[in-house]
């Protein structure tokens, strides 16, 4: 079940809170999208980070948690909330490709997307409003026998690394995740073959109005500079010229 969005504005205000009692005041702060933060604590690793589902992130920004730069899997929640004026304008970051992943061995045999609606196969998805879920179901929308693929998921879990985690421990035999997350979980976890794609997830990142500007200005620099770019494709992110651009 998801955090509720008051006590996760109060956990993210403690834990800045904290972070500047210990001499965190002059660390940039990056709510980022949980599927990048392998990769950015390899880009800047002195920031001060929250990692979580980039809609719950949406929603403690909007609810008042202070921030530098915001980094979503979804551009679209980046748009929002540039819209609501809460960022300056979005630029694209990367792309993530959205995979069915299966524990090793893959003991279900999922080699199909069509396996993945055979009666007794637990699967785990992203919740709504979670990108990575949201981008599957979308594609599953367009599948043949979708909706019994569906009919299949046992949780729905508040970021891609909750998917990763439950299907590596072995309590699915399925989820839907990016795969840098696959990349990232080592040999607990493998991405179906024979599946293939299921869709294309655009990453943005912004800086936020009422953060610090100069500290936000300097971490996008890092993010956009040739070696932040090479991390980037280290980690399976696809990157390309169009990096770097204004969103609209």
């Amino acid at each position: 079940m998801r955090r509720p969005a008051a006590l996760a504005v109060a956990v993210a205000l403690l834990a800045g809170g904290c972070a500047t009692e210990s001499g965190g005041g002059h660390r940039v702060t990056v709510f980022a999208a949980a599927s990048l933060a392998d990769v950015l604590e390899t880009v800047e690793p002195g920031a001060r980070f929250n990692f979580a589902g980039s809609d719950e992130l949406a929603t403690q920004l909007r609810e008042g948690a202070r921030a530098d730069v915001y980094a979503a899997a979804d551009a679209g929640l980046a748009l929002a909330l540039h819209r609501e004026g809460l960022l300056e304008r979005p630029r694209r970051l990367c792309s993530n490709r959205v995979v069915v992943v299966v524990p090793r061995g893959n003991p279900a045999r999922v080699r199909a997307l069509a396996d993945l609606a055979r009666p007794g196969v637990k699967i785990v998805i992203g919740d709504r409003g979670v990108p990575a879920g949201d981008y599957a179901r979308a594609a599953l929308a367009r599948a043949p026998g979708g909706d019994a693929v569906l009919a299949n998921v046992v949780s729905e879990e508040q970021d891609v690394k909750g998917v990763v985690g439950k299907v590596a421990l072995g309590e699915a035999d399925a989820g839907f995740a990016y795969r840098t997350d696959v990349g990232a979980a080592g040999s607990a976890v493998a991405e179906a073959a024979g599946v293939g794609v299921l869709a294309r997830a655009e990453y943005a990142i912004a800086v936020v109005r009422d953060g610090e500007r100069a500290r936000a200005s300097a971490f996008l620099r890092r993010v956009f500079a040739p070696h932040g770019r090479r991390a980037f494709r280290r980690a399976g992110f696809v990157t390309s010229p169009g990096d770097g651009r204004p969103l609209s």
